[in-house]
């Protein structure tokens, strides 16, 4: 189980679950891992910013950064096997 988000401790932690979870669910193609390690460094960046990373503002950005890593694959490494006939 991924370490609870510091920021977002003091909320219950079903929060950051479940907010790492629609991300997840909705971006199956990167690992959980993945998904983990964009909603923290997000998180982080936003405190270094003096922004309060609420979990809405926090989900809003990472997935704002999914979407932008996953449009920036090759349309070969969208899907196994690639586009080659």
């Amino acid at each position: 189980m991924p370490a609870q988000l510091p920021a977002l401790a003091d909320r219950p932690s079903e929060t950051a679950d479940a907010l790492e979870r629609r991300l997840s669910d909705e971006f199956a193609n990167f690992p959980p891992d993945a998904v983990h390690r964009c909603v923290a460094d997000v998180q982080a960046r936003m405190s270094h910013l003096g922004l309060e990373p609420t979990p809405p503002r926090v989900e809003r950005m990472a997935r704002e950064h999914l979407t932008g890593m996953l449009k920036s694959e090759p349309p070969s490494g969208r899907s196994p096997g690639g586009v080659d006939g």
